[in-house]
C-alpha cells in the first residue's frame, strides 16, 4: 500500500500534466522519502501546514528547520536549491520572450526576480510598440519598508531604450502585497510624467510573499 502511495504523484504527473499536481504532491516528488513511519506525501503536507505556504516553506531559513522534525540539513539544502533553480529558470530565459499580451508570464518573472529580496527593490520593464520588453533594470532599491523612486529617472531610461511603455513592479518585503498610500501617490506621479513624453505605463505590481497587487486590475491605472 505504501509504494502504491508513493507512485501516485509521479502517476498522475504523467497522466494528467504536472500543472494537475497539488502543492504537497509537487513537495513529495522533490523530496522523495519521508521518515520513520510517515509516508512522503503526508510528510510534504505536514509541512505546508507547518509553514504556512509553499513560499514560507521554500524562503524559510536554517533556523527554523532546525525546529521541525524530519528535516535535516540535506532536506534543508534541497528545498532551497529547489527555490534557487526556479528563479533561474525564470531570469535565464531573459526578457525577449516576455510581452504584455502573456500577463500571467511577466508577472512570474517579476515575482521571480523580487520574491527573495530582503529589501524593497523597484524595477522597472521597458516595452517597445508591440509591447513586448525591451529591458528590466533594477532602478532603485531602499529599506525594509521604504524604497525612494524618482520619475525622471524613470523617464531618463525609457528615453535611452526608445521605449513606448513601461511595467512598474516592486516588492513588499513584509510578505503583504497590498499597497500603501504612498505606493499609490508615487505610480499616479509616474504616471504623469510618463504621459508627457508619450510613454504608457501599462501597470504596477506589488509583490509579496505568494501573492500580488496589479494596479491594472484594480483599475487604479
Amino acid at each position: 500500500m505504501m509504494q502504491n502511495l508513493s507512485l501516485l504523484p509521479r502517476e498522475k504527473l504523467l497522466r494528467h500534466g504536472v500543472s494537475a499536481l497539488t502543492d504537497a504532491e509537487l513537495l513529495a516528488l522533490f523530496l522523495h522519502t519521508g521518515y520513520k513511519n510517515m509516508h512522503v506525501l503526508m510528510f510534504a503536507q505536514s509541512l505546508l501546514e507547518e509553514f504556512g505556504s509553499l513560499h514560507r516553506l521554500l524562503s524559510a531559513d536554517y533556523s527554523h528547520f532546525r525546529t521541525v522534525r524530519g528535516i535535516g540539513k540535506a532536506k534543508y539544502a534541497q528545498l532551497h536549491a529547489i527555490a534557487e533553480l526556479a528563479r533561474r529558470y525564470y531570469s535565464s530565459r531573459g526578457t525577449k520572450e516576455l510581452s504584455f499580451s502573456n500577463p500571467d508570464q511577466v508577472r512570474e518573472y517579476i515575482q521571480s526576480q523580487l520574491v527573495t529580496e530582503e529589501r524593497e527593490v523597484f524595477l522597472v520593464l521597458f516595452l517597445n510598440n508591440q509591447h513586448n520588453v525591451i529591458k528590466c533594470e533594477r532602478l532603485f532599491s531602499g529599506t525594509l519598508g521604504h524604497v525612494e523612486v524618482h520619475p525622471r529617472e524613470i523617464i531618463r531610461e525609457a528615453m535611452k531604450y526608445n521605449a513606448a511603455a513601461v511595467i512598474l513592479a516592486h516588492n513588499h518585503p513584509s510578505g503583504i502585497a497590498e499597497p500603501s498610500k504612498a505606493d499609490r501617490m508615487i505610480t499616479s506621479h509616474i504616471v504623469k510624467a510618463c504621459l508627457l513624453m508619450d510613454i504608457r505605463v501599462l501597470d504596477h505590481l506589488v509583490i509579496g510573499q505568494g501573492e500580488y497587487v496589479s494596479f491594472a486590475e484594480r483599475g487604479w491605472i
